[in-house]
């Protein structure tokens, strides 16, 4: 035999050894297309009580109108166990504003409901969330970079998610836009609609069942009006109440604007006003502007 022609036991080595490697791979193989796809479902619910308020009621303002969260985020696992149909629901993250990020009553009895996290970014003296996309971002990312799940469905609009989607594709997860519908015009960013996977509008009859106007408070007009000095007082109580529910640092963003009032919280002094004094101030300009000095008189006060 010449001594450079390859061994026989040689080769049968080579041939187990690579039978082996074969075997283990279509093991491997087998067990990977045994485990099942995950998805989770991430809620702006800013984006979501604005967006449904205004298709059902009109309004974006959510004093108006009654949001039943427990229903509408059913009937989004529901939709996603349909889409999904191969997949495990992972959770529903419910991502909303809060003063000093305290729950309030309806986040925690949302946070109380199995597989849903809620997750709190601040609400300052405008009524407005912030730090709430960055919240989504490190969820999808952090979720997709240890591939714990494969698709994630987001229910939201704001341009500021673009980086969460990119963020997501970019370890191999595929991300769904789901949004509500808008009366007139978009209420989701275009460059949000061209970077995700696909795309869902939810009607106004899936979202009807689930938003209820409030009730209207009226009050009698037949006693006189309150006096001057009376609705400036109540306007500092509500300072004053306000400093302690909200913090000083959330009102302090307000002093800027003096003598002028963001809408919002105008309405919002409005209505705590009226309930305080039991008569309407509509219609009243003089009342209001001695609300607002009340208001303005405590507020400035206390820095």
């Amino acid at each position: 035999m010449n001594p450079t022609d390859p061994q026989p036991d040689a080769d049968t080595g080579i041939r187990e050894r690579l039978d082996r490697t074969n075997e283990l791979l279509q093991r491997v193989l087998a067990e990977v297309s045994k485990t099942p796809s995950t998805h989770a479902i991430f809620v702006d619910a800013g984006y979501v009580y604005a967006a449904a308020g205004l298709l059902v009621t009109g309004t974006e303002d959510r004093r108006s109108f009654d949001l039943d969260a427990e229903g509408l985020i059913e009937a989004f696992i529901d939709k996603a166990r349909t889409i999904f149909a191969d997949s495990r629901l992972l959770r529903v993250y419910w991502y909303d504003g809060a003063r000093r990020r305290i729950h309030t009553v309806e986040q925690q009895s949302i946070a109380e409901l199995p597989d849903v996290k809620v997750r709190l970014g601040n609400l300052n003296a405008n009524n407005q969330q912030k730090g709430v996309d960055s919240l989504i971002r490190s969820d999808l990312e952090s979720l997709a970079r240890h591939r714990a799940i494969s698709d994630a469905a987001l229910v939201g609009g704001d341009e500021d998610l673009v980086s969460a989607v990119e963020a997501a594709q970019g370890y191999g997860a595929r991300v769904h836009l789901w949004g509500i519908e808008a009366g007139e015009g978009r209420n989701q960013a275009e460059p949000l609609l061209w970077e995700v996977d696909s795309q869902r509008t939810f009607d106004l009859d899936f979202c009807r069942p689930y938003v209820t106007r409030r009730p209207v408070t009226m009050y009698e007009d037949d006693s006189p009006a309150p006096g001057r000095e009376d609705v400036r007082f109540v306007g500092a109580q509500i300072a004053a109440g306000w400093l302690s529910a909200r913090g000083r640092e959330s009102l302090a963003d307000l002093l800027p604007g003096h003598p002028y009032l963001p809408g919002s919280v105008d309405q919002d002094l409005l209505v705590e006003a009226e309930r305080l004094l039991q008569h309407s101030l509509r219609g009243h300009a003089h009342l209001r502007r001695a609300l607002r000095d009340g208001f303005w008189q405590h507020l400035q006060a206390q820095y």
